[in-house]
């Protein structure tokens, strides 16, 4: 494999009206680690998930989805707790809101003996999410961040899952260890900011921007790359798109400026999507964003 991620997935109900009155759902997956890992496969890497999921039919729908998609899951753990859940709530056009079921779930129970990286790695991917569930998905972490492969962290505060104080202790020395390091703004100050990142040592400290593109620091200076202005369908998952086109590039051995645009580039096919992970392109439609508006491609 040439990328490992680690985190949980969730079976993901997506209502089509409001929860209070009653509504039908569609039913996918959803979890920030495996929707890099589709958004790479799509753009054709290897790739492994690493998690623990239920013995139950949430899990099996989790695990045929992944490999639908091209991303190995033999490490996968399972476990007699339930695969967790996540509902999604469309409130406003641009607003969503997310009611998580995941206390108790298959993936709190994540330790390190869990984790096999395997032969080969070059990347591992991990995000600030994993080490909020629990001291066991901390510990796991903090393993696989200790196995000498190259880590690339997305900070991904969940403010549900812990407050910005727990979150700074543990990711801030994880953020220091990193090759890559991921966020908003905020999220970056949160763990240090860019220059105490760059003086510990990290390679690369990326910063998400929104519609208004992405940035990148290194101990050279820094780079920005401006985002494309595409209709908004859903905005979840695209900064997990992003980070998946900006790891493709590296991978591949493309300069900075070419990392940013191919992350926004992804971006933008996620937020003009449904979804977590569905609109995330393959590395063939990548160009399509130059393609004119009203196009039928026969």
């Amino acid at each position: 494999m040439t990328v490992v991620t680690l985190g949980e997935t969730m079976v993901a109900l997506r209502g089509k009206g409001l929860l209070r009155l009653g509504t039908e759902f569609r039913t996918s997956i959803a979890g920030a680690e495996s929707n890099v890992a589709i958004g790479l496969a799509r753009l054709g890497h290897q790739v492994r998930w690493l998690s623990r999921l239920g013995t139950d039919e949430s899990g099996e729908l989790v695990l045929r989805t992944l490999r639908a998609e091209g991303v190995d899951v033999s490490a996968v753990v399972r476990g007699p707790e339930p695969t967790g859940l996540v509902l999604f709530e469309q409130r406003l056009p641009e607003v969503t809101r997310v009611e998580y079921h995941r206390a108790g779930s298959a993936a709190a129970g994540l330790r390190p003996e869990h984790v096999t990286l395997g032969e080969g790695v070059r990347l591992l991917h991990l995000t600030g999410i994993t080490p909020a569930l629990g001291p066991g998905p901390r510990a796991a972490v903090e393993a696989a961040a200790g196995t000498g492969v190259e880590v690339s962290l997305d900070v991904n505060l969940r403010t549900r899952l812990w407050s910005s104080a727990e979150a700074a202790a543990v990711l801030t020395p994880l953020a220091r260890r990193a090759g890559i390091v991921i966020g908003s703004p905020e999220e970056i100050e949160l763990v240090g900011g860019v220059e105490s990142l760059l003086e510990a040592g990290v390679g690369e400290v990326v910063t998400k921007l929104g519609a208004d593109g992405a940035a990148v620091s290194t101990a050279d200076g820094e780079w920005t790359a401006p985002g494309h202005r595409v209709p908004v369908l859903d905005s979840i998952g695209a900064g997990d798109a992003f980070t998946a086109g900006y790891l493709s590039a590296r991978l591949d051995g493309l300069g900075l400026e070419e990392r940013l645009a191919r992350g926004n580039a992804c971006g933008a096919f996620a937020v003009a999507s449904a979804g977590d992970w569905e609109g995330a392109p393959t590395r063939a439609e990548l160009e399509l964003l130059a393609v004119e508006e009203g196009t039928a491609l026969r």
